[in-house]
């Protein structure tokens, strides 16, 4: 079945979510979106998923959207009603909500959708061999996944523009100097790297980092005056949890605390 392309491994409170597509460069179709879906409303509800990592088999990442199925629909005459965007667009918005840490290993050529997929999480680490390319507009298109909005928050506007109409071929270093990528690990030590950073952050006070991850993205469109109410909100639900509770006791007793991620 095609959802079995998308593979889980669950360990230590990392998810790791594995577009398993090494033929198609691991494109997704709708019944993939389908599925990236309704694990996202899953994890974002079972709180022994401390961190999320999603990555690719092969030498992709992610090449978007699946083109053969693209091509069905529009020779069908379904391009307006086939539906690829709206489950993009439901599962990206998941994403970038996701209550909890959020990386993406990208482990080789991310284009297009699979961009997107990479700006909506929390960290982009990419292995030296990947590359980062906007794949919209060779196709004629403009952004369709979030893009436009990621990257209006990562880049500056000329890099943004630049990476867009242009169509090029990053490479991860390119991408990193334009702030597109949060770090670039040498191919035969990426895997490694990327499960102790998800380790560390799995590690973490779960529900401050939850909150902290809601009061960066209302901060754009807020006062200070409003920031600090949520932030004086979010410091009061921090201090209840039992992570805060057992921070403040290892504090007092000198020693390292020991998170539970509640």
């Amino acid at each position: 079945m095609m959802t079995e392309e998308i593979r889980i491994d669950s360990r230590n409170g990392v998810v790791t979510v594995r577009i398993d597509r090494p033929a198609a460069r691991n494109a997704l179709a709708r019944v993939h979106l389908d599925r990236l879906r309704a694990l996202l409303e899953s994890y974002a509800q079972d709180p022994s998923v401390r961190c999320l990592v999603i990555t690719g088999t092969g030498k992709a990442f992610c090449a978007g959207a699946d083109v053969e199925e693209w091509a069905q629909a529009e020779a069908n005459g379904e391009l307006d009603t086939y539906g690829w965007s709206e489950k993009a667009h439901a599962f990206v918005q998941l994403l970038a909500a996701f209550p909890r840490p959020t990386v993406a290993a990208l482990n080789g050529s991310t284009v297009g959708a699979g961009t997107d997929i990479g700006f909506a999480c929390d960290f982009r680490i990419a292995s030296a061999s990947a590359s980062l390319r906007c794949g919209y507009t060779g196709m004629g298109y403009s952004p369709d996944m979030g893009g436009s909005w990621f990257l209006a928050r990562l880049a500056r506007p000329d890099v943004a523009r630049r990476f867009v109409f242009l169509n090029e071929r990053w490479s991860a270093e390119q991408a990193l100097a334009a702030g597109l990528v949060s770090e670039v690990v040498d191919d035969d030590a990426f895997e490694a790297h990327v499960a102790r950073f998800a380790a560390q952050l799995a590690a973490g006070p779960s529900v401050a980092f939850g909150h902290t991850k809601a009061l960066f993205a209302r901060s754009l469109n807020s006062t200070l005056a409003e920031q600090l109410q949520a932030e004086l909100s979010a410091g009061l639900a921090c201090g209840h949890s039992e992570d805060g509770q057992e921070a403040l006791r290892a504090s007092k007793e000198r020693r390292a605390p020991q998170f539970a991620g509640r």
